[in-house]
């Protein structure tokens, strides 16, 4: 009996002592910290459509080139230049492209214009004739480059600008009268423009934008009753400077770490 419990004895010695080195055999459990949560940098990428609301500027250039009758009182080479402003306000739809800080888009606008003037001919020394222009309706279509920083993003743009423009004319001394005519054109030309957007929410974009536009000469016939009077007439330049809102349509979340 007494050899039976000490051949137990050496038998649980043996085991617990196996135990004791396997347990000395196995490595300790790293720890990992989790890693640090950053806000997911707000992605450029995506449609997006929005409207803006500003004033714009105009500087009209009319010149006689073809003097057919007596009605406008101006030989042909000469003309009259004048500066007119108003509000402008508009809508905006584009897509822009990300690649790391860099964004790449296009984009088209169509504005509403109230941009005017009026000039009275006082060559014969009094104003007996009446120029009136107005440029109403603007739209272009551009592409745009720019540099985001985090919700930020500066861009420049540029491309096609195009703008509706009348030119009338009125005799308002009857001696004798010789009516009044007007004509309107769409004139072509070109725009550069740079501005400024912070995405606000994931969505929801604002932004400050200046532009300016320049557009080739149109020929207007300005018909009286004694005849065609012709000018070239462009809106020479227009600037125009509005604040935008947008809403950006979602695109794939970019998140680091």
């Amino acid at each position: 009996m007494r050899n039976k419990l000490i051949a137990a004895f050496a038998c649980t010695t043996a085991l617990v002592s196996t135990g004791a080195a396997s347990a000395a055999d196995l490595a300790a459990r790293p720890y990992t910290k989790a890693p640090a949560y950053v806000e997911p940098l707000f992605n450029w990428t995506g449609f997006y459509v929005g409207g803006h609301i500003g004033g714009a500027w105009t500087n009209e250039q009319f010149v006689n080139s073809a003097n057919t009758s007596t009605f406008g009182d101006l030989a042909p080479g000469q003309g009259y230049r004048q500066r007119g402003s108003g509000i402008m306000g508009g809508a905006q739809i584009g897509y822009n492209w990300q690649a790391n800080n860099y964004v790449f888009g296009m984009e088209g606008t169509i504005s509403g214009l109230d941009n005017k003037g009026t000039v009275a001919n006082t060559l014969f020394g009094n104003a007996d004739d009446v120029f009136s222009w107005r440029a109403n309706v603007l739209a272009t279509i551009v592409g745009r480059a720019g540099f985001a920083v985090q919700n930020n993003l500066f861009y420049i743009k540029g491309g096609y600008a195009g703008v509706n423009n009348r030119l009338s004319v009125s005799d308002t001394i009857p001696n004798p009268a010789t009516g009044s005519g007007g004509q309107t054109h769409w004139a072509n030309g070109w725009t550069v423009g740079a501005g400024w957007e912070y995405g606000i929410t994931r969505n929801w974009i604002i932004g400050l934008e200046y532009n300016y536009a320049a557009f080739g000469s149109q020929t207007y016939q300005l018909g009286g009753t004694s005849g065609n009077y012709s000018f070239d007439a462009k809106p020479r330049d227009l600037q125009w400077a509005v604040v935008r809102a947008s809403y950006k349509f979602d695109a794939p979340v970019i998140a680091r770490y």
